[in-house]
């Protein structure tokens, strides 16, 4: 295993462990569903371009064109991706929303498999399968299926479709571009999106509290900064379908998070879910080439 998947795949794992606090910080934060997703992506933006300007020598290649548009679209899925998400926790259990949002990385093998012709081994259908099981199992407790729910579970649903296509697009761009000018144009193209749906939803976009403020910048520094950018960063380096199914240690985090922070319920079987998704990543891992990917992106 080469030094930077070596490395990439524990740093995939602690972006998606700080993911994991951005449903607690939804649910905290007396801000409308679409504006906390808005404030998400627009206060991570002039922290995303000074770090790009301070860290990158001038000749760093930067997006332009079509490269620039795609990167944008995969802002507009990411955008899709959290303002239905945070609808969807308004409409259905968080457990379903929970679940359902975490089949992006059926959606996206699929599409590799089927559209792009990327073949995957058998161990890692296993590996997804069992992993999925263990997501399952970790809500179980809270899951409810009804027509009361029925509206959130296909949001929740959709969720999961539009993040893998933002991981789809994120992880080809990773191919040519630095990480944060991929998380740079990507969150430009999901604010530009979320401010006008905010607005004609009929949203309040200021926070009514120091406190609130505090948690919309922990959510866009921490979570998307800090998480998503190393998300980014760890997907030049990995397979985008594994990738995909390591970011089920956010349901993991989450639970964990609620635990401690929120004095949710955390038993065993909560610790058999997580041992079973964690087993499943791990199928995963095994499935994978000595040499997944290797760019010479940062």
């Amino acid at each position: 295993m080469s030094p930077r998947v070596g490395s990439a795949i524990p740093g995939l794992a602690l972006g998606a462990t700080l993911i994991g606090f951005a449903g607690i910080i939804v649910r905290l934060v007396d801000v409308g569903p679409t504006a906390v997703a808005f404030w998400r992506l627009a206060i991570a933006i002039p922290a995303l371009y000074l770090l790009r300007a301070v860290t990158q020598p001038s000749g760093t290649p930067r997006p332009q064109g079509r490269a620039r548009s795609m990167l944008l679209i995969a802002g507009l899925a990411f955008a899709a991706d959290l303002a239905l998400w945070h609808r969807s926790l308004h409409l259905t259990s968080v457990a379903n929303a929970t679940l359902l949002s975490n089949l992006s990385p059926v959606f996206l093998a699929l599409t590799l498999h089927f559209g792009f012709g990327e073949r995957h081994a058998p161990r890692f259908w296993v590996g997804l399968a069992l992993a999925l099981a263990g997501a399952a199992w970790l809500v179980a407790d809270s899951l409810t299926i009804g027509p009361k729910t029925a509206l959130g579970d296909l949001l929740g649903a959709a969720t999961a479709v539009f993040y893998a296509g933002y991981q789809l697009l994120v992880s080809r761009s990773r191919r040519y571009y630095s990480a944060l000018d991929v998380m740079l144009w990507a969150s430009i193209g999901g604010a530009a999106a979320l401010l006008p749906l905010a607005i004609v939803s009929g949203e309040s976009l200021l926070a009514p509290s120091l406190h609130d403020w505090l948690l919309l910048i922990a959510l866009g520094l921490v979570v998307h900064v800090g998480g998503q950018g190393l998300i980014a960063w760890a997907q030049a380096h990995l397979p985008a379908s594994f990738a995909s199914v390591t970011l089920l240690v956010q349901p993991v985090a989450a639970a964990v998070f609620a635990w401690i922070l929120l004095g949710e319920g955390f038993g065993a079987r909560q610790a058999i879910g997580a041992a079973i998704i964690l087993s499943g990543i791990l199928i995963c891992r095994f499935s994978l080439p000595v040499k997944a990917v290797e760019t010479p992106r940062r």
